[in-house]
This record gives C-alpha cells, structure tokens and sequence, in this order.
C-alpha cells in the first residue's frame, strides 16, 4: 500500500492558484469548493482490484499523488487483487459514498458482469461512472513457425482445419481471451482456447511454439515483433497506432471488422453525491492532461483520455451489452 501526500504551504498556493484561474474562467469556485471541504480528512483509496506492476496499478500510482496535492488529503493505492478483480470490485461497491474511495479498473469489469451471473453486486449498475482515464490496444499475434503473414491467411488456415490453431490467454474472461472469441465469432472461424495463468506463461509457450497466436497488448507484443520472434497479423481497433503505422485494422487485414480497444477509466461507490463526481472528474482529467501522465501512460501502451461522467456512463453500458451478448452467444463460463 503507497500513500501519497502534499506540502500544506504548497498545496495552499498551488489551490489558491488553481481556484482563482477556474473562477476567472468558468465560475467553478462556488462548487468546487464545497465539494473539496466535504470530503473525509482520512485518505482516499484508489483501490486497484488487480496485483502491483499492472497498467491499472500504474494509472493509479502515477494519478493518486497528483490528485493528494490537488486535493489536500493523502492518497492510498490498495491493491486488493482475486477472482478476476471482483474481490476489489465488490470492496469499493460496498464502500460509504463520501469520497474516500474509488476504484480504478479496466473493461474487465464489464465482462466480469457476463461471466459472472451470480456476483452479489452488479460490475454495471452498482458502480458510479467518474471519468475515463485512457485506452489500450490489443494485437493479433503469431509464433513465425505458422507461417502466417496476415490475419487473412490465419482465418483462411483456420477455416481449412477447424480447432486446429491453438491460441492463448491470460485465463477465461480476460480481454485477450474475449477479444479472440468476438475474433472467432466475426470471422466464423474455430479456433481452440488454451487458457493460463497469466500473461506470462501464455507469452513463453507462445514464443516456444506451443501455441500459435493469440491478442497481446501493444506494449508487450512490440519488442518480440521487432525481434522477429512474433509476427504481428492486425490490430484489433478502428485505428492504426503510432507504434506500429504499417500494421494494418483487423478489418484492413480482411479478418473482420473486430475493434477490441481496452478501456480504463475510475468508478465511485454508488449512491455519492453529483459535487463529488464533479470534483473528482475536474480534477482527474487535468491531471490527465499533463506529459509527465502521457509519457507513464505510454509506457504500458495506453493513451490518455478523459470523459464527462455520462460519456463514460454510456461507454460502460454500451460496453457490458456487447460482451454480454459474446458471451452468451459463444457459451462462455468462468469456470
């Protein structure tokens, strides 16, 4: 557990600043300071419902003292990792609505929410939406021993020999897993899951041959596609990325229009109050805006990006629909 905290004589000026150039702009003092005054004096938890060294517990290592300074309270970062993140899910769900928590998750909470029927809690409806944080991308991959150069030729070896390719995940109900399933399911191909703990195994049987594919992110895919010991097919977005400008769409490849971009984003406990969703969505996306957050960003493959509260509402409802219908559609369970 990390907390983070700020110089009073700091904060003061930094505050004062702050406040005087938002009520010259935009007539926010009288809400934003209320808002600030209404929080606990106790630290705020960012809790992370996955383990230490993550992109997730990398947003909120590099946003929490950012957000201390700004806001006047210390900052926690609670790592509270088990069953596919629910366990952490289920601690900021249950947590008193009056700021000192958030949870901050990616799009594996709108897919737990399909996996998982049975949770006592809904990862959708007993969360409040505060704002995106940033986007990743995932990439379709190969061990070179395939042969294959395109995601094209992978779904026409693939529809020569049904369940013949092997392809690997993190586990079920991961993004990587998911992603290649909407993959399967747009491409009318069948391919065989071959599940692990973790993305580590998953990558060294894929490197050594064992398995033939599977969706990686950009960022841990980069350096074995440089090497040559991978062969990148497509990437799963509606977007090229920067990283790899002539690594064509899914859709360009002829594999099917599969965009599978992976969302971040900070999530309150249910029933806290609009002023505080406002004060922490303000915040969180300056903060967002800043290089310094840019450049941690990028180095787990991910972009910035911000949203109002109903803009990311409709992105997470939008989001869990999609899923939901995957994986009734392909019959997928957690177990």
């Amino acid at each position: 557990m990390v907390i983070f905290s700020c110089s009073c004589r700091q904060l003061a000026l930094r505050t004062g600043l702050l406040l005087a150039a938002v009520a010259a702009s935009t007539g926010l003092l009288a809400q934003t300071a209320p808002a600030a005054n209404a929080l606990p004096q106790a630290p705020i938890r960012l809790i992370v419902p996955f383990t230490p060294g993550t992109g997730i517990d990398l947003i909120a290592r590099t946003i929490g003292p950012k957000l201390s300074e700004r806001l006047g309270r210390p900052v926690v970062v609670d790592n509270r990792a088990g069953a596919s993140g629910n366990i952490g899910t289920e601690a900021v769900v249950r947590a008193a609505p009056n700021g000192s928590t958030l949870l901050v998750t990616v799009n594996t909470l709108v897919m737990n929410a399909g996996l998982y029927p049975q949770l006592p809690f809904d990862p959708v409806k007993d969360l409040t939406p505060v704002t995106l944080t940033s986007w990743g991308q995932l990439i379709l991959v190969a061990n070179p021993k395939t042969g294959f150069k395109t995601a094209g030729e992978m779904v026409a070896a693939a529809r020569k020999a049904p369940g013949r390719i092997n392809y690997g995940s993190p586990g079920v109900g991961t993004p990587h897993h998911l992603s290649m399933e909407l993959f399967k399911a747009t491409a009318r191909v069948f391919v065989t899951h071959i599940p692990y703990r973790g993305t580590g195994p998953a990558l060294t049987d894929l490197l050594g041959g064992q398995i033939e594919a599977m969706f990686l992110p950009i960022h841990v895919a980069l350096p074995h596609v440089k090497s040559g010991r991978l062969v990148a097919l497509g990437i799963g977005s509606d977007k090229r990325h920067p990283l790899l400008p002539e690594l064509p769409t899914l859709a360009e490849a002829k594999a099917g229009n599969v965009s599978v971009d992976m969302w971040y984003g900070i999530f309150a406990p249910p029933g806290i109050s609009p002023e505080l969703v406002a004060l922490f969505n303000r915040e969180i996306r300056d903060i967002l805006l800043s290089d310094e957050v840019r450049k941690a960003f990028q180095t787990q493959g991910m972009d910035p990006s911000g949203s109002t509260p109903g803009e990311f509402k409709n992105l997470v409802e939008t989001d869990a629909r999609r899923w939901a219908q995957l994986i009734k559609a392909q019959g997928i369970t957690a177990n």
